[in-house]
């Protein structure tokens, strides 16, 4: 179910209601079953995947703690990680061939449902798979043991808030916290609701509202030139961040409910001085991933100055594959890939072998957001001549700026209202994020008297259910990963 829709909303009051009902000793199974049952409920089938990637990776990571050579701990790990790799790689080379099969379904072509076919491709695969993964491989490094409670791990994996796009848990921050026996916190759930709320009004106040135009713009590029791609482009980045870190925010704060502290995954990525510094704030659960299992396996900056080089590059590489086997994917990767190269060589390494900004100057945070925009167009283009016919026409017609200026306006055909709209509520995402700098917004509203707070939450509960699509629960972007 998705977090954004009417269902959530009863299944997650029942549950925070009975969860806080049930003996304290009891609540981990109850929470385990609620966890099924919310994945189970986009398609049954669903919760078999799930169940196999539990009971593989648990009963391999207990083999590999008892394997007694190094011989027999590598085919355990081997064992749990090949498989799912492997599953991965079908999912993502395999959704070209079933959309095709989709298609030919629909034109009555072939005699099956559509339906059929997607059932292949549950969501959320990705992350579990990710987070399981990295369990076993701390396990085989000697960062974390095994766990021996079938029940914990499986909470671990499946834990609802987390469940379809993350943050990534890691197996010594989580487990400790899911095997806690904890009492009502009031503190603790006004928290998780205010951070939600906020979530909610990143992606239905902006990210959604932010999308209409975009696709529409995006979705049929040949029909527009010039400046339209810009504005577009930057809209996209904003609906990115937020439909993505709206995610995050409603679910860091659904298992803040429950008790549970699950690790921040964005810090103001769009307010960064350098490209290493954007990752270092993006995603952090899944930049992390990435670098702890496949960066530094692959030999991080230990090996030479062409060796690093290459291994920053497969990483992204790896990364842009992750989100899709398209050419677009693969060409953000890669320029990702190429930037953070170009990086090492431009700022001077510190005693760790990391390349660092010493001293910032302002130009480079706009000059930071500009190229991320450019690397955005390969993100959200739906095909790679999409993506290279709008680089070809962003300029088009700019030397009579006026003529430049109007054709954007005609283009975009919103109304001005609308358009203030976007404005402001973008503007009270940039305050918000250069506040969060230095402190966290929650807590310094929080301090303040009843006549300045209750205000501002009144305020952001109208916004929500003023300007947010009614009727209409959108996927966000990041399910289809």
């Amino acid at each position: 179910m998705l977090f954004n829709s009417m269902t959530f909303a009863v299944f997650l009051t029942a549950v925070f209601i009975l969860y806080h009902i049930v003996p304290a000793r009891l609540r981990w199974i109850f929470l385990l079953a609620a966890s099924y049952v919310f994945y189970m409920n986009l398609h049954v089938a669903y919760g078999l995947l799930l169940l196999f990637t539990t009971a593989l990776t648990y009963f391999l990571a207990l083999g590999l703690e008892k394997a007694p050579d190094l011989a027999g701990k590598k085919r355990c790990l081997l064992g749990g990680v090949l498989p799912l790799v492997g599953i991965l790689l079908v999912f993502k080379l395999g959704a070209p061939v079933i959309d095709r099969l989709n298609a030919l379904a629909e034109a009555g072509r072939l005699s099956m449902h559509p339906l059929t076919v997607k059932i292949l491709l549950p969501a959320g695969v990705s992350f579990y798979f990710f987070q399981s993964m990295g369990y076993l491989i701390d396990v085989y490094r000697g960062k974390s043991k095994a766990e021996r409670h079938f029940g914990y791990y499986a909470l671990f994996v499946s834990f609802f808030p987390q469940l379809l796009a993350g943050p990534i848990g890691r197996a010594d921050s989580l487990l400790p916290q899911l095997k806690k026996e904890r009492s009502f916190d009031y503190e603790n759930v006004t928290y998780g609701l205010k951070l939600m709320a906020w979530g909610y009004f990143k992606k239905l106040v902006i990210a959604d509202v932010f999308a209409t135009v975009v696709d529409k713009v995006y979705n049929n590029p040949y029909s527009y030139v010039g400046l339209v791609f810009i504005i577009t482009t930057v809209m996209f980045a904003i609906e990115i961040y937020c439909d993505f870190s709206g995610y995050s925010d409603i679910a860091i704060g659904c298992a803040r409910l429950f008790g549970v502290e699950l690790a921040s995954n964005f810090r103001n990525p769009y307010l960064s001085f350098s490209i290493r510094e954007f990752w270092s704030r993006w995603h952090i659960s899944l930049s992390t991933w990435f670098r702890d299992y496949v960066y530094i396996p692959l030999g991080g900056s230990r090996a030479g100055r062409f060796r690093h080089c290459l291994n920053l590059f497969l990483t992204f590489l790896v990364s842009g594959f992750w989100h899709g086997s398209s050419l677009t994917f693969l060409f953000w990767g890669g320029i990702h890939g190429v930037l953070q190269i170009l990086e090492t060589f431009i700022y001077p390494k510190t005693r760790g072998g990391v390349s660092v900004i010493r001293k910032k100057h302002w130009w480079q945070l706009p000059l930071t957001f500009i190229v991320l925009c450019f690397t955005w167009i390969f993100f959200r283009a739906n095909t790679i001549q999409d993506a290279f016919w709008i680089i070809s026409r962003l300029f088009w017609d700019i030397g009579r700026p006026l003529n430049y200026l109007k054709t954007a306006v005609i283009c975009l055909d919103m109304p001005y209202l609308s358009m203030f709209g976007m404005a402001l509520s973008a503007a009270a995402l940039f305050v918000w994020d250069l506040l969060s700098l230095k402190q966290d917004v929650i807590k310094l509203i929080s301090r303040q008297r009843g006549l300045v707070r209750w205000p501002l939450y009144v305020l952001l509960l109208v916004a929500i259910a003023l300007f947010s699509h009614k009727g209409i629960a959108t996927e966000f972007i990041y399910f289809q990963f």
